[in-house]
């Protein structure tokens, strides 16, 4: 046979690492080429990583929840291949080949060869082929180095150890020779990790992994106090489901034992909660201090009486060609910045400090910010300026189901030019927002509401909402800015002056 070890591709462009949330697979699974294994959170997205392989999954070299660097084996795979016979002298590995003497997946596939000795990645190319590093085991020190015996080579790629066993507590392995490879009874000692492995309440062949259920699910989960640990999913492969937990909090409690020195319930109010800073919003935190700190933010404000625009978009939602998509004034807001930037092009641009240049992109890669249950992220919509009403409309749409979905692809996150926040969902009026980093502006969009307003010398009620621009002043000066917000207000207040632009 042969052993095989699948290395934690670059998901995104120049990511240094990710977390693996859940294994997909179990030891001892069979598995096809390009079947999900694991899904693994990065800065970026939330993304499952294909098999390269076919074969047996022999080993998962970390549990879920582990943050792992980019580069690491993650996973071995026995591919069921006959090792050939060693050589005395082992040749240097070719470029290409692993560091297990054995040669890297296609070049189409994750993990294959690249240009310029990179391998193939879900985007763009990983880091170079570096010689893997298995971790050291836990709670002890690595496993010793057998002695060497004549013939004792260890597989095909000269391996210095024989594979790592799930072994119960105390349990002594005999050794014995198969296809090359010094290896335990497997069966039973397979057998007998499973007893122990039930018997501490873990998966079996798996460790203690955590319970099957998406990013939602466990916040869900954690905000109705459901222990998904005592659950049964009743979703595919086990899949914890949002109807098994409300179903389980709905239902009685169950009846614990008691513990023996349990904190008392006020001392353990007062210890509160400590969460794990990583993933999207650890990246979103670097991102936001970088912003804040490196470009000077200007904010200015803007209340404007947009019942024209509302009107209007009773009509055009009524049209043939906007069937079956929604008319948002999200829409509308992103229509007039798009118009506006037409005719003010500084806005959308960015500061190289290291060329030491304004760059004035040639499109408008519209970002809009989205909270969804992993953190803030801000996808955009590439070359907005060349899509009708209802192709930005539907674009929009599509955009923001993705994102609440938590189905983002890196690339969708890449290249933005500027950026609307839309406050206005949460009964926000206004803020202050802070760039997104490589941008000059970002535009918040507040609540529509019903005020009074004078309106052609009398007081009426009008519907009124309020935009706040945040801009680079080493880029938007002064001016700049109040005219690009001013002609914003004016196309959302009197939409027929998008004809003027």
């Amino acid at each position: 046979m042969t052993l095989r070890q699948f290395k934690l591709p670059d998901v995104g462009e120049g990511l240094t690492d990710g977390e693996i949330l859940q294994w997909l697979v179990a030891v001892g699974d069979t598995v096809t080429v390009n079947q999900p294994l694991c899904e693994v959170e990065t800065a970026k997205a939330a993304v499952e990583l294909p098999s390269p392989y076919a074969g047996t999954v022999t080993e998962l070299l970390f549990e879920a929840g582990t943050t792992v660097d980019v580069g690491t084996p993650i996973i071995t795979i026995d591919d069921g291949a006959d090792a050939p016979a060693p050589a005395p002298v082992p040749a240097p590995a070719a470029a290409g080949a692993g560091t297990d003497g054995s040669e890297e997946p296609a070049a189409g596939l994750i993990g294959g060869a690249a240009p310029g000795g990179r391998t193939a990645v879900l985007v763009g190319y990983g880091p170079r082929t570096t010689e893997a590093r298995r971790r050291p085991r836990r709670g002890g020190p690595p496993p010793a180095r057998p002695a060497a015996t004549p013939g004792a080579d260890y597989g095909s790629g000269g391996h210095d150890r024989p594979p790592l066993l799930a072994t119960a507590p105390d349990m002594t392995v005999k050794p014995v020779r198969h296809g090359g490879l010094e290896v335990g009874r497997q069966a039973e000692a397979h057998a007998a990790a499973e007893e122990a492995a039930t018997a501490l309440g873990a998966a079996p062949g798996r460790g203690r992994l955590r319970p099957l259920a998406k990013p939602p699910v466990r916040k869900l989960a954690k905000d109705l106090g459901v222990d998904l640990a005592a659950l049964t999913g009743s979703g595919a492969g086990g899949v914890i489901t949002r109807e098994d937990v409300t179903a389980a909090a709905a239902g009685p409690a169950p009846v614990a034992a008691p513990a023996a020195a349990a904190p008392a319930p006020v001392a353990a109010a007062a210890a509160g909660e400590r969460i794990p800073v990583k993933g999207v919003r650890k990246a979103t935190a670097a991102a936001m201090v970088a912003s804040a700190f490196t470009a000077p933010h200007v904010t200015e404000f803007l209340t404007v009486d947009v019942t024209r625009m509302m009107k209007l978009r009773q009509r055009i939602a009524a049209r043939p060609e906007f069937a079956g998509v929604k008319v948002s004034p999200l829409l509308f807001v992103a229509k007039a910045l798009l118009l506006a930037a037409r005719r003010h092009p500084m806005v959308n641009s960015s500061w190289d400090e290291a060329a030491q240049e304004i760059v004035v992109h040639g499109q408008v890669n519209l970002g809009i910010a989205a909270a969804t249950p992993r953190g803030l992220v801000v996808p955009n919509v590439k070359d907005a300026g060349r899509l009708s009403l209802p192709e930005l409309a539907t674009a929009l749409a599509e955009l923001t189901e993705t994102a609440r979905a938590g189905r983002t692809a890196p690339g969708d996150m890449a290249g933005g030019t500027i950026t609307i926040t839309n406050v206005g969902v949460f009964g926000v009026d206004t803020g202050t927002p802070i760039l997104n980093p490589g941008e000059s502006a970002i535009l918040a969009f507040g609540a529509v509401r019903e005020m009074p307003w004078v309106h052609k010398g009398k007081v009426r009620v009008r519907q009124v909402t309020q935009l706040a621009l945040s801009f680079d002043h080493r880029i938007v000066d002064g001016e700049l800015g109040s005219r690009f917000l001013a002609d914003v207000g004016a196309l959302l207040s009197d939409p027929g002056t998008a004809l003027a632009f």
